[in-house]
């Protein structure tokens, strides 16, 4: 049976004492086969205007979908979602993870120029000394729409005082004494607006204590309830303002500007980050992706589920998000359900519930399963959809690839720090004029600064770049030495003797001129490349390709180069899979597009090829530059982890690390596949120790020190990464060292790099150099944690790196940890400048990509040694 949004009958509440104030607002029931019930799993978006909802909360477990970041709705920002803030979602994050070492004396690093930069954070002036009370609401008889519940309960806040309500718990202030031989504390009786009588029952449940970690949960509350004033509204995670929405009408979209914040205890106060954010919305429906897939395809019907399958649709009478996992053709708008009041059809339903008129009868039913968390909340059935109401949500990889839409909407996202600080001089001046976020904030006792938090930081010395000769430059602010290869040779580089070209015949003439540049490039770098024989194929099918590849790899070359029409993921993936697996050599992939470009565009013709020679010598252990390491014996390590491409559950971790960058250009790299939820500690310590083997092999000891940085780490992953993985990981390494008589066991930094963060700095109005650090005040009491900005951008608002150091018995200052790691982000090869986090992160991340994107197996051993996924 097929039912739609908003219809059931059942009765019951949810027992969750730690929700959102809004977070049921307009949720709708989920019983039968329910087009709206709502999906967890993706993170809980709202619901929002004009919807009700006659389900009980429990059924819901009081959780809506919210966009996944890869093929749901783009949300538009120099960084996405804040692992520091206090709120992820919906969900409330109340542990506070204790990362920082015992014993440490100081993270401020001492290095470098001061200067004063302003943040993207606000001051609350008023710490909160009060105590809040928790209490159970229940109502007689029982009230299943959530907004009646809280309407309500509203008519009585002059007895509660100030409170926050989400439909079963409620926060407030007072604390009311236990009515008399009753377990309830308060018994109210009131009458909706319907005539009918109520009797609310309010029972005492717990407190939070101005000192306890749950406060900033109920600050968060708070902030969220006063910003509902603004006239804001929820999609998603956070408040977004349709009224100042930018539609793009030649893409069929929306730009809906808005804010991401939270409410955290900082190094010594408590402060409000404020982060401008984008939401992507599109306004096609997917019965427009229907009408398409019919006019283009003559099996329409596997055109279109293999279109909207697995994207996240919005619908707007209720405001919420599905992921689509199926398409039923068998059902239509006419189909029936089953409702107390009897059956009913679609097109009935939506009339009498929304007034809205569905247009096509044959259009099919769009499916969206339940997830775990809903079924463990008791909602196990489909939920129905009409195409024609779900709006298509996300940027398919059409939309990313077109670069004048890119270019269109990034006129609008990319906000120079000039107009980010006036949007947030616009917020807070709407937060403090606006009567009901005035009257919510002042019930609370909170007060906010007007003006933006100003900080310490300091500008580390800039970097000499290292090339052949001994030749060395200095880093200036644009941080990029890109033009210094056409007068300065590579710091080491490899002959490149035996090499095959694989090219299509028809394209033979282009692909001899680009190679003829490349042999001229490199000449000028001193790098000798002989010229490569051409291995000539008829077509440019995947299977001509994977011979072409057998036939020249059994002439044991050097590296191959092989040429593509345009780009083409199928077809990449399977020159890699040969390359990489089954016949192992370092490959370069060219299009002809890029290599022989149209007249007009030419003019970079002679830059693409210096960066071809660059990258070929890197894939082939050269050093196409290095830097002044004070630190002799140093392993620096870089772990990330990538989502595969055809399989949501499984995960591949890439571990990169160097050789002593000091006296060695090696690398070494392995790949592992883990399953969704698996433990990481065992491929992780197994990878090191044949990191250690590779390094002992090539110095004929182990490393004085280890550098690890470890990527990929989500706010739910952290208690798992301090309290296990580096804790076996240490256990093991010592292990190691011990065996090999060195008694005090491994030296080893372990830090956590997350580039997802929403606090920003800006220098007089403007970007902060690369170098910039900050050490204090924004940081947090229960890390050790600094912030840099490694990078420079030309456009919009350059986003810093949160570096939280959890282990560390390395022997270094602060300082020199600090300097360090801005010295790692100048080494990443593929970009002759610096990158936002050390190059091994960027190295193990390059690797996690191309298997989970492309291979989908682990590559061969025999490549371990060379960057050959550069």
């Amino acid at each position: 049976m097929n039912l739609p949004p908003n219809t059931g009958t059942a009765r019951g509440r949810g027992r969750g004492t730690k929700r959102n104030e809004d977070a049921n607002r307009g949720l709708a029931p989920q019983l039968g086969q329910s087009p709206h019930s709502s999906q967890s799993g993706r993170n809980e978006a709202s619901g929002g205007q004009g919807s009700t909802s006659d389900a009980p909360a429990s059924n819901l477990q009081r959780s809506e979908r919210s966009l996944d970041t890869k093929s749901s709705e783009a949300e538009i920002q120099s960084s996405e979602s804040d692992p520091r803030g206090s709120v992820r979602g919906r969900r409330l994050i109340t542990d506070v993870i204790h990362s920082r070492p015992q014993g440490l004396v100081t993270k401020n690093g001492v290095s470098g120029t001061k200067i004063t930069v302003q943040t993207n954070y606000f001051k609350l002036l008023k710490r909160p000394n009060w105590s809040i009370y928790q209490y159970r609401v229940d109502f007689v008889p029982d009230v299943d729409n959530t907004r009646l519940r809280r309407g309500l309960v509203s008519e009585h806040r002059s007895i509660l005082g100030g409170y926050i309500f989400d439909g079963t718990v409620l926060f407030c202030t007072n604390q009311f004494k236990p009515v008399q031989n009753s377990p309830y504390v308060l018994e109210l009786l009131t009458k909706s607006r319907a005539g009918e009588n109520f009797e609310i029952k309010i029972k005492a449940v717990g407190s939070v204590e101005a000192a306890d970690n749950q406060q900033f949960q109920v600050l968060n509350l708070i902030l969220r309830r006063a910003m509902e004033g603004l006239d804001l509204q929820l999609v998603s995670r956070n408040f977004f303002d349709p009224k100042a929405k930018i539609n793009l009408e030649n893409y069929r979209m929306e730009l809906w500007p808005g804010y991401q914040t939270s409410i955290r205890q900082h190094e010594s106060d408590i402060l409000l980050c404020a982060e401008i954010a984008h939401k992507v919305m599109r306004t096609d429906t997917l019965y427009n992706i229907l009408a398409e897939a019919i006019r283009d395809n003559d099996d329409y019907q596997t055109a279109f589920k293999r279109e909207v399958m697995g994207m996240v649709v919005l619908t707007d009478y209720n405001n919420k998000t599905y992921r689509v996992d199926d398409v039923d053709f068998d059902s239509s708008p006419l189909s029936k359900f089953n409702t107390k009041e009897g059956d009913i059809s679609y097109v009935e339903y939506y009339k009498k519930r929304y007034n809205i008129t569905i247009r096509d009868f044959k259009q099919p039913l769009v499916v969206s399963r339940p997830t775990e968390k809903n079924i463990r909340g008791g909602v196990d059935r489909l939920i129905m959809l009409v195409p024609e109401l779900a709006r298509a949500t996300g940027m398919t990889d059409a939309m990313r690839a077109n670069f004048r839409l890119m270019k269109a909407m990034s006129e609008h996202t990319r906000l120079t720090p000039d107009r980010r600080i006036e949007r947030l001089r616009v917020f807070n001046q709407r937060l403090k004029s606006a009567k009901e976020s005035i009257e919510t904030l002042k019930s609370w006792h909170i007060e906010i600064d007007s003006a933006l938090v100003e900080i310490p930081a300091r500008v580390l010395p800039p970097e000499k770049i290292v090339f052949g000769l001994n030749k060395r430059y200095l880093c200036d602010s644009r941080a990029d030495w890109t033009n210094e290869f056409r007068n300065s040779s590579m710091f080491s580089h490899v002959e490149i003797k035996r090499w095959f070209v694989i090219t299509p015949n028809r394209n033979l003439r282009e692909t001899q001129e680009f190679v003829k540049m490349c042999i001229r490039v490199a000449n000028g770098m001193k790098m000798h490349i002989s010229e490569p024989r051409y291995d000539e194929i008829k077509d440019d099918r995947n299977g001509t390709y994977s011979q072409s590849i057998d036939n020249v790899v059994a002439k044991d070359p050097q590296i191959v180069m092989i040429v593509i029409k345009s780009s083409n993921e199928e077809k990449y993936s399977c020159i890699k899979k040969r390359t990489c697996v089954d016949r192992p050599v370092p490959s370069q992939v060219v299009t002809l597009k890029v290599i022989a470009p149209r007249a007009e565009k030419s003019a970079g013709l002679m830059s693409i090829a210096t960066k071809v020679v660059i990258q070929m010598n890197a894939k082939l252990m050269g050093a196409p530059w290095t830097i002044e390491l004070p630190v002799r014996g140093l392993m620096t390590v870089g772990f990330d982890v990538c989502h595969s491409a055809k399989n949501k559950n499984k995960s591949f971790g890439a571990l990169v690390a160097t050789m002593d960058m000091k006296t060695s250009c090696r690398f070494y790299s392995s790949v592992n596949e883990h399953m969704k939820g698996q433990e990481l500690s065992d491929q992780l310590s197994l990878n090191m120790t044949c990191a250690l083997k590779a390094y002992r092999e090539h110095h004929g000891t182990l490393p004085e020190r280890i550098l690890f940085f470890r990527d990929g780490v989500g706010d739910g992953q952290l208690y798992q990464v301090v309290n296990t993985e580096v804790k076996f990981l240490r256990a093991k390494l010592d292990e190691i060292y011990k065996s090999a008589g060195k008694v005090e066991g491994c030296r080893m930094a372990f830090i956590v790099v997350s580039k997802r963060i929403n606090s920003r700095y800006f220098v007089n109005k403007r970007n902060p150099l690369p170098g910039t650090v900050v050490d204090d005040v924004i940081t947090l009491p229960e890390r050790y944690d600094f912030f840099l900005v490694s990078q420079s951008v030309r456009q919009g608002t350059v986003s810093p790196t949160s570096y939280n150091i959890i282990s560390d018995n390395m022997g270094l200052s602060a300082d020199r940890l600090q300097i360090l790691a801005y010295k790692m982000t100048h080494m990443y090869y593929n970009f002759s400048g610096t990158v936002r986090v050390p190059a091994v992160c960027q190295y193990a991340h390059k690797l996690a990509f191309l298997v989970a994107e492309s291979i989908n197996r682990c590559p061969s051993a025999g490549l371990e040694n060379q960057l050959y996924f550069l």
